[in-house]
């Protein structure tokens, strides 16, 4: 009789919870509930959440409601509404990131809430164009000995081979010199314990108990250390005070190292993962490859055809903003592997009833916009599964202005504040690869993930390459 029993329990719970939160607002969108209580449709959500998301806007319309695992996610897919997600005062971005904040750097909510403001706007401040022209020297030096360290030839993943030069270079160029690690070893811990957080990010934004906790304490203990030595370098470092030296000065010292591994995650993140899609994408198509390698070798072959030793020079190749602009396929092409691999979801949280559409979007919801489904409308992006820099030639890139449709760096007052420094990074580092190795691919172009919301998407297979200096 016990399990009897145990059946007509569990059956009045779920009638129960039908019959209290089952009930939707006459005003409110479509929602997709599932039918066990609190979990919802997270099952079916969590096995791809990308292509779902475009499965419920064909069956439901363009608003419409996901809950899952006590979260209720309401989507706008409408470039007409995205104004609306970006600059309404009844939706909130702090609030709707700051418990990932606290699950993924262990910064509690009164330290979030206070100081967030301050420290978005000394990025912001700090990674304009003007300030990225005094950055852009070091981190081309940096790409320079790094990719040297890849030798004469060999083989192996695109993505780690990005890795393994990215992630030493922007970090000496954001953290300082000293906080770079230094040596293969350090450099090859640092890789295993920043993938494995990297990896976990996501979900560990929602379950902080997960398998990555141990990563993500070894490099809150390591930018403990780095706060150190950013402070005791403070008027040692030729170029300056860095990015992380200016948070120093703004942010108490408690929360330091943990702001420091959000900037970290930010900088690193999602940059590698569209510079591997950028080289991928040129690297297996012909034509554009070509186009791209004609204005590098032009812009940048002028410098050994004035070397008596090309091949030391090719070393050391320098790379200006100046340089780059007489680039701009290069940039046409990483601005479209952005659009393409484009985050697959930003947030914000409602907290006052918000009207969109014909429907009441009640406080409490997290809205959702998917720049990934955003940038796949036709009606901006004709062809738009394709890989087509020409398309960027209608924006004014030198000025700063992108394509209309085009949201990965988001909107209003919480915009990426490091887009023009991620833009000049990525630029500069395709070229210098570009210039200086030839590569063949080994692997078909992979697939994107269909796993990931939170930041760029990453390759769902291998792409092994081969490369020989040239």
């Amino acid at each position: 009789m016990e399990w009897i029993t145990l059946i007509l329990t569990v059956s009045i719970v779920i009638i129960s919870f039908h019959l209290l939160f089952g009930k939707s607002s006459p005003n409110a969108p479509p929602c997709i509930r599932g039918w066990i209580p609190w979990f919802g449709a997270a099952f079916e959500f969590g096995k791809a959440p990308l292509h779902f998301i475009q499965q419920a806007r064909a069956k439901y319309g363009p608003v419409f409601t996901i809950v899952a695992a006590g979260k209720r996610m309401t989507f706008v897919t409408l470039n007409e509404d995205f104004r609306l997600f970006f600059t309404s005062k009844d939706v909130d971005f702090e609030q709707a990131v700051q418990e990932a904040v606290h699950n993924t750097a262990s910064i509690s909510k009164d330290c979030f809430f206070e100081t967030h403001p301050a420290c978005h706007a000394i990025i912001k401040g700090r990674l304009t164009p003007g300030n990225t022209a005094m950055l852009s020297p070091h981190l081309c030096e940096e790409f320079n000995e790094h990719l040297e360290n890849l030798g004469p030839e060999g083989s192996g993943q695109l993505n780690e081979l990005i890795k393994s030069v990215m992630y030493p270079s922007v970090m000496s160029n954001l953290l300082g010199r000293c906080n770079s690690p230094s040596s293969s070893l350090t450099r090859q811990e640092f890789l295993e314990k920043f993938t494995t957080y990297d990896d976990g990010f996501e979900y560990g934004s929602q379950l902080p108990e997960m398998d990555w906790a141990n990563s993500k304490q070894w490099l809150l203990s390591l930018l403990r250390n780095m706060v150190i030595k950013a402070e005791e370098t403070l008027n040692s470092e030729n170029s300056g005070k860095t990015l992380l030296q200016h948070l120093a000065s703004s942010i108490d010292e408690t929360y330091l190292p943990n702001y420091g591994l959000l900037l970290l995650w930010a900088s690193l993140a999602n940059a590698i993962p569209i510079t591997f899609w950028a080289v991928a994408f040129l690297l297996s198509n012909p034509a554009s490859y070509k186009i791209a390698m004609d204005q590098i070798n032009a812009v940048l072959g002028d410098q050994d055809s004035h070397c008596l030793v090309c091949i030391e020079d090719k070393q050391k190749t320098t790379v200006t903003l100046d340089h780059l602009q007489q680039m701009p396929y290069v940039k046409w092409c990483i601005m479209e592997a952005i659009r393409l691999r484009a985050p697959g979801a930003i947030t914000r949280k409602v907290v006052r009833p918000l009207k969109l559409q014909n429907y009441i979007i009640p406080p409490g919801d997290m809205l959702m916009l998917s720049p990934y489904w955003a940038h796949r409308n036709p009606k901006y992006f004709p062809e738009p599964e394709d890989f087509k820099p020409e398309r960027w030639e209608t924006a004014d890139l030198e000025k700063n202005v992108l394509l209309e449709g085009f949201v990965a760096f988001g909107g209003g007052k919480n915009q990426c504040p490091g887009r023009w420094y991620a833009i000049m990074e990525l630029h500069m580092f395709v070229a210098l690869i570009l210039y200086k190795f030839d590569f063949t691919l080994q692997d078909p172009l992979p697939k994107p993930s269909p796993l990931h919301l939170v930041g760029t998407q990453q390759p769902d297979g291998p792409c092994a390459v081969w490369y020989k200096h040239r």
